[in-house]
C-alpha cells in the first residue's frame, strides 16, 4: 500500500513538472521575472498582453473601491473594471493587497507556468476516475498538459489558459453521487474561481455544473437539496462576478470585431495541424482568427484510436456508462452545437446559415468566439479514451500505450512551442516608448487626464496613448477592453463633440483628435494665444491652456 502511494505521488509530481515546464520550454525562464515586461509589450503576442499590463498598472495604484474590481482611471466613463480587462481578478486582488510588501510588474508569466502545472494536477485527479495505475495516470496527465487547446491560449490570451477549471469540472461531474453537501461546496468553489478568472471558462464550467445538478436531481428527486445547491453555487458565482466588476456594465455590452457565428468551429478543426502540428498535414478549415487552437495532436489521436478499438472489442460496458452520464453528454453536445454555431462548416466551407433572432444574436455575441466551446467535449473524449484503454488493457498494456502517446504528442506540437518561443525570444527587457517627441513628457506633467476623441474601444493610437498615460498616472479613455457599453460610448462622443464645438474644455485635460470632424471642431474653437493645436509623432492634439499654464 505504501509503495502504491509513493508511486502515485511520483507520477503526480512528474506530471506537474512536465505541465509547468512546457510554458518555460515555450517562452524561457524570463517569464518568471515579475519585473520583466518586455516580452509582453514587444508586439508579436498582439495587443492583449499590452492591455493586461496597462490595466494592472492602473489597478494596483487605485484605492480600494466598491466593488473592489473597479478601475476607473482606465476607461473613465466607459465603465472600466478589471473583469473586462481580462487581468485575472483572482491574482490582481491578491497582489494589490500585497502592494506595500511586494511590487509586481507582471504576474502572467508565473500564471502560465502555474496553469500548466495545475492542468497536469487536475488531469491526474480526473484520471483517478478511470485508473489506479500510477504510470498510466501520470502519462495521461502529461498528455492532457500537452494539449494545443490550452497551450495556444498562452500565445496572448493568458486568462484562458486556465483549462484546469474544465478538467476539475469534469472530475466533479463524474464523481460518484455521495456526500451531496461536499459536491455542492466543490462546485461553489470552482465556479467562484472561474468567475474571478475568465468569462468563457465560467460559461463552460457552469454548463457542466448544471448537467451534474440535473443528473443528481434525476437520481434522488430531492428538490430541497437541489434548490439549496443552486442557491449556494449561484451566490458564490454572483459574488465573484460582483467583486471583479462584471455588473459595472449595465447596458448591452458590445464586443470588438465580428459577432457570434463568424469564429465558429470547423468540424475538421480538431484534426487540422495548422499552427501546432509537425507530423501531420494541414487540412482545409475555416481560417478565422481562432483557427489552430482546437488541434488535438498525434499522441491524442493514438489514444483516441486505441480507445475506439477497445470499445469495438465489445468487452466494455460502455452503454451502461453512457446511460449513467446521459445528462453530461447532453451538456457536452450542447456546447458542441454552440461551438459550431449557426454557420456549420467543414473543410473550410460553410454548409448553410441559420439567421438568428436579434435578441438571441446579441446574447450570443457576448460569447462570440464560439470555437472555444469544443474544449470540454474534446477533454471528455480524451478522458473516455484513456478510461477505455485502461479498462481493456489493464496495467502494463494501458501504460505502454500512454507512454508511447506522450513523446508522439511532444514531437508533434514542438513546432507550436517553437512558434511561441519566437514571439518573445528577441524581445528587449524594457520596451521602447511609442511616443518620442518631448511634447508628451511635458504634457504628462501638466495634465491629469488624456481624452481620445471620438471615444471608442480599441480606437486609433490606443496603445501608444494608454502606455503613456499608464506610466505617468493620467486617467484615460484610450482603452482596449473586452466589452464596453456602446450606448455609453455614444453619449461620451456626443458630450465631447459639444465640448470641442463650444470650447468648454475640461480642466487639466489633453485631447487627442482621431478624425477630421473633431479636428475641425478643435480648430474652430481653440484660442491660438492660449491653446496648443498641433501634431506630434503623427498624432493630432489639442492642449487647452498650454501657453498660459507654464
Amino acid at each position: 500500500m505504501r509503495r502504491r502511494h509513493a508511486a502515485s505521488a511520483l507520477s503526480l509530481g512528474l506530471a506537474v513538472l512536465i505541465g509547468g515546464g512546457l510554458p518555460l520550454i515555450a517562452y524561457g525562464p524570463r517569464i518568471l521575472d515579475v519585473d520583466d515586461i518586455g516580452w509582453m509589450l514587444a508586439g508579436p503576442l498582439g495587443p492583449d498582453p499590452v492591455a493586461y499590463w496597462i490595466a494592472w498598472r492602473y489597478f494596483r495604484t487605485t484605492p480600494w473601491l466598491t466593488p473592489p474590481g473597479l478601475n476607473p482611471n482606465w476607461g473613465l466613463e466607459l465603465g472600466s473594471s478589471i473583469f473586462y480587462a481580462d487581468v485575472i481578478p483572482l491574482l490582481a486582488f491578491v497582489l494589490k493587497a500585497l502592494r506595500d510588501v511586494v511590487s509586481v510588474e507582471q504576474y502572467w508569466g508565473p500564471w502560465l507556468v502555474g496553469c500548466g502545472a495545475l492542468q497536469a494536477a487536475a488531469a491526474w485527479w480526473l484520471l483517478g476516475r478511470a485508473t489506479n495505475d500510477a504510470i498510466a495516470r501520470g502519462a495521461g496527465a502529461a498528455l492532457f498538459a500537452a494539449q494545443p487547446m490550452m497551450l495556444n491560449r498562452m500565445g496572448g490570451h493568458f486568462a484562458l489558459a486556465a483549462h484546469w477549471l474544465l478538467l476539475a469540472a469534469l472530475a466533479l461531474a463524474l464523481r460518484p453521487p455521495t456526500r451531496r453537501w461536499l459536491q455542492a461546496m466543490g462546485w461553489a468553489a470552482l465556479l467562484g474561481l472561474a468567475g474571478l478568472i475568465q468569462s468563457y471558462l465560467l460559461a463552460m464550467v457552469a454548463a457542466l455544473w448544471a448537467s451534474d445538478l440535473i443528473d443528481r436531481w434525476r437520481r434522488d428527486r430531492s428538490l430541497g437539496w437541489t434548490a439549496a445547491e443552486a442557491s449556494v453555487v449561484s451566490g458564490s458565482t454572483a459574488t465573484a462576478l460582483w467583486a471583479a466588476g462584471f455588473f459595472v456594465l449595465r447596458g448591452a455590452p458590445s464586443p470588438i470585431g465580428e459577432g457570434y457565428g463568424m469564429t465558429a468551429l470547423d468540424l475538421l478543426a480538431p484534426f487540422d495541424s495548422a499552427e501546432w502540428g509537425r507530423l501531420l498535414p494541414e487540412l482545409r478549415t475555416l481560417r478565422h482568427w481562432e483557427y489552430g487552437g482546437s488541434y488535438l495532436g498525434l499522441g491524442s489521436f493514438l489514444v483516441l484510436g486505441a480507445g475506439l478499438a477497445a470499445l469495438v472489442s465489445g468487452r466494455l460496458g460502455w452503454r451502461t456508462a453512457l446511460a449513467r452520464h446521459a445528462v453530461l453528454l447532453l451538456a457536452l453536445f450542447g456546447l458542441l452545437v454552440f461551438a459550431v454555431g449557426n454557420r456549420p462548416a467543414i473543410a473550410g466551407k460553410v454548409l448553410f446559415e441559420v439567421p438568428l433572432p436579434e435578441a438571441i444574436q446579441r446574447a450570443a455575441d457576448l460569447l462570440r468566439a464560439s470555437e472555444r466551446f469544443v474544449w470540454p467535449l474534446a477533454y471528455a473524449l480524451l478522458f473516455a479514451a484513456i478510461a477505455a484503454v485502461a479498462a481493456r488493457w489493464r496495467g502494463r498494456g494501458a501504460a505502454a500505450i500512454l507512454l508511447l502517446a506522450v513523446p508522439l504528442q511532444f514531437a508533434d506540437i514542438s513546432v507550436g512551442l517553437e512558434r511561441l518561443r519566437g514571439f518573445v525570444a528577441a524581445a528587449p527587457r524594457e520596451p521602447a516608448p511609442r511616443l518620442v517627441d518631448p511634447f508628451w513628457e511635458e504634457a504628462a506633467r501638466r495634465y491629469g487626464r488624456l481624452r481620445a476623441v471620438p471615444a471608442g474601444n480599441f480606437g486609433d493610437h490606443w496603445e501608444s496613448l494608454a502606455r503613456l498615460a499608464a506610466v505617468h498616472g493620467l486617467a484615460t479613455d484610450a482603452v482596449y477592453l473586452a466589452r464596453v457599453d456602446q450606448r455609453v460610448v455614444e453619449r461620451l462622443r456626443a458630450e465631447m463633440t459639444e465640448r470641442l464645438g463650444s470650447g468648454r474644455y475640461e480642466p487639466a485635460t489633453l485631447y487627442v483628435l482621431r478624425d477630421a470632424d473633431t479636428m475641425a471642431l478643435a480648430r474652430a474653437s481653440h484660442d491660438p494665444a492660449r491653446d496648443l493645436f498641433a501634431r506630434f509623432d503623427g498624432i493630432d492634439v489639442l492642449a487647452p491652456g498650454w501657453f498660459t499654464s507654464r
